[in-house]
């Protein structure tokens, strides 16, 4: 009886290892080497393989959770088509050497370039927690906030705080995080009392009902975006979640170092929308008039817009926004980014830029707080700095600030990691901004990570034991699949 039960399973497991083969070979939105990589998982690892292609093989949120989003979007769309921007924007305020990245931004997301914004670059995290609590106590109508991962800290109660009295006085608050960033935020005792307060609290992306996240969607499909509007007229955008730099969830990496804008102007009604989605999925008996956009430009204000992404949107949308963003270059392109985990076309892009003369560099963490990561990463520094691209790994703490400066025009600061999982799994939220005094700003701010930094050179690489470089190119084989 054992070993007919051994036998049948076996056959099971036969017939299900080449339907997802089969499976694999046919779609259509599969690269060469992600078809190769699940192909390696599924013959290398029986049984393992084929429960991990089930688990994270395919995109989906369920069904219908595409149709749903769209309709949301089209809908939001249709009663304020003022958020949206318009063409004339970008071409009255954005040289036409900069200008097919917000095209195709445009494109993708429907929100156009917009003039009239004005953005304060906050000096570090103190200054970044001072500065959102007082805004928070001088709302007069609404705060709305969305985190990826919002703690029990400092920072994370100093918020929840905020918005508890924020409500008490009758400021409508809306306070939404990711079902699995912040899975303990959710059943703390602080979600609690924003609830009591009158604070509306909502879960993006809900996983309470484990087995049904695992049969019909995708555990790892999380809403990575960092989204503030007070007022629908003041606005933070950046890469920091709602926690101290000391990140209690992994201190041994501590200290995060996150970049912040404190934006005024139309791109917060970008953001608002932004927002006014997402909660509307899980809250869809909200009013959708009850969203309020100021779109009036201040005076003296730069052209900005907001970029966003997520597994419901275009395929391949960020690394090709990217792309365009990089292959516009002409003199300078500096990025920084905690995870690096590229497609190979936004790998030959980089060295197509190194190669044609621009002064391309490159800053991550010398400690990632993901092994994988750093594996994947160094993997691809040989060829970056065959063509050029000069490398720094940033020593004091984890560099968690997402940022890109191209020429000393343009400047993109958001929640996107230059990694697979940002481009094709989490929900994220940018700003491209066209104006030369935040955009010096922010190259300051990246030189202070440099000075902080150990250069990377060939000789280096060159030196890295043999075992080492296999290891290296083992993980990053698998980054299709990451």
């Amino acid at each position: 009886m054992a070993i007919n039960l051994v036998n049948i399973f076996f056959v099971i497991h036969l017939i299900l290892l080449i339907a997802i083969s089969l499976r694999v070979l046919a779609r259509y939105d599969f690269t060469s080497s992600a078809r190769l990589a699940w192909l390696v998982v599924l013959f290398v690892l029986p049984y393992i393989g084929v429960v991990a292609y089930w688990m994270f093989g395919e995109i989906h949120l369920g069904p219908d959770f595409s149709r749903k989003n769209r309709e949301i979007i089209d809908k939001l769309h249709t009663q304020n088509p003022e958020v949206l921007g318009s063409e004339a924007s970008l071409k009255a305020a954005i040289k036409p050497e900069y200008q097919a990245a917000f095209a195709y931004g445009a494109n993708v997301t429907g929100f156009h370039a917009t003039l009239g914004n004005h953005a304060e670059l906050m000096a570090d995290a103190a200054e970044t927690r001072a500065r959102m609590i007082a805004d928070f106590d001088a709302a007069t109508d609404h705060i709305h906030v969305l985190y990826y991962i919002w703690l029990i800290d400092g920072m994370g109660i100093d918020t929840a705080q905020a918005l508890i009295r924020a409500a008490k006085r009758g400021v409508t608050c809306r306070a939404m995080v990711d079902g699995l960033g912040s899975r303990k935020m959710v059943g703390s005792k602080v979600w609690q009392e924003m609830k009591d307060a009158g604070v509306q609290v909502s879960v993006a992306l809900p996983i309470g009902n484990f087995i049904k996240v695992l049969l019909f969607s995708r555990l790892d499909l999380r809403n990575h975006r960092k989204i503030t509007v007070i007022d629908g007229k003041i606005g933070y955008s950046g890469s920091r979640n709602c926690a101290d730099p000391e990140f209690r969830v992994k201190p041994k990496y501590a200290p995060w170092v996150d970049i912040m804008l404190r934006v005024e102007g139309p791109i917060v009604a970008q953001n608002q929308m932004l927002f006014a989605g997402d909660w509307l999925m899980e809250n869809p008996d909200t009013p959708i008039e009850s969203f309020y956009y100021d779109t009036k430009p201040k005076p003296d204000g730069f052209a900005a817009q907001v970029f966003s992404d997520g597994p419901t949107q275009q395929r391949g949308a960020s690394p090709q926004f990217l792309g365009a963003l990089i292959s516009q270059a002409q003199r300078t392109l500096t990025i920084s980014t905690p995870y690096f985990v590229p497609d190979y076309s936004l790998v030959s892009i980089l060295c197509a830029t190194a190669y044609r003369g621009v002064d391309v560099t490159m800053i991550f963490p010398k400690n990632n707080d993901s092994f994988v990561v750093a594996a994947t990463s160094r993997s691809y520094y040989w060829e970056l700095l065959e063509a050029g691209v000069k490398i720094y790994e940033y020593k004091p703490g984890l560099l968690h600030a997402k940022t890109l400066t191209v020429d000393g025009e343009i400047s993109l600061i958001g929640s996107t990691n230059l990694d697979l999982r940002s481009f094709d799994l989490n929900y994220e939220n940018n700003v491209v901004i066209s104006d030369k005094a935040l955009t010096a700003d922010i190259i300051e701010r990246q030189y202070q990570y440099i000075a902080a930094s150990e250069e990377v050179t060939r000789e280096q690489v060159k030196d890295w034991p043999l075992p080492y470089r296999i290891w290296n190119n083992i993980v990053a084989t698998m980054g299709p699949v990451l």
